[in-house]
């Protein structure tokens, strides 16, 4: 299993992103994501990891692993642990609303805003089976973190234009796919409330 977090907006307490799975190459939205800011040096617990990729595992130890066992039972089996993050332990995925709720790991949720997410304990309920699935498999589940945002540089040398957050080489392609699946997501949102309002009037 593949997947990745684009990030496409650090403010100075935050950074909002997506999560999509893209295994077989096929892209299909998962969640919002919320994390702390980017920082070049690192401040505890006010700092994202660094963009790259990482094996996920699952951590079925520590004080967030109780508290989810106490809340779901036996359906979850661990914190999905981001693994080998530099400067970094213990990066977890998990539920929350803002920044305050995070030091360094991943919240989730199915409506996103600035420094907030909401739905989040729905929304980690919808993207916990599958990775959890993957990984008691035995199969191998890697994340890439992907910056999108930033300060753009340009090289007056060639004129080409990079990220400073080291932006990977397809940007170009990957933020074409990226705005087809948010207008993709919107067209959705258009249908789903008009079968609502629709439903509504019949029901009247």
């Amino acid at each position: 299993m593949k997947l990745e977090v684009l990030r496409f907006n650090s403010q100075d307490d935050f950074t909002n992103g997506l999560l999509f799975d893209v295994t077989d190459n096929v892209r299909s939205f998962l969640a919002y994501t919320l994390e702390d800011e980017a920082r070049t040096t690192k401040v505890w617990g006010e700092t994202r990891i660094p963009a790259g990729k990482y094996k996920l595992s699952l951590r079925a130890e520590g004080g967030f692993h109780t508290r989810y066992l106490a809340k779901y039972g036996d359906w979850h089996k661990g914190m999905i642990l981001v693994n080998n993050v530099p400067n970094f332990e213990y990066i977890l995925w998990h539920v929350g609303n803002s920044d305050e709720d995070t030091a360094g790991c991943l919240l989730v949720g199915k409506t996103s805003q600035e420094n907030f997410i909401g739905s989040s304990t729905a929304a980690y309920k919808s993207i916990y089976p599958p990775i959890r699935d993957a990984i008691l498999s035995g199969e191998d589940v890697w994340v890439e973190y992907i910056d999108y945002d930033g300060t753009i540089l340009s090289n007056k040398s060639t004129d080409y234009v990079v990220n400073n957050f080291q932006v990977s080489e397809n940007q170009e392609d990957l933020m074409k796919i990226l705005s087809t699946d948010m207008q993709n997501l919107k067209a959705d949102m258009k249908a789903l409330r008009q079968t609502i309002i629709l439903k509504g009037m019949q029901a009247n």
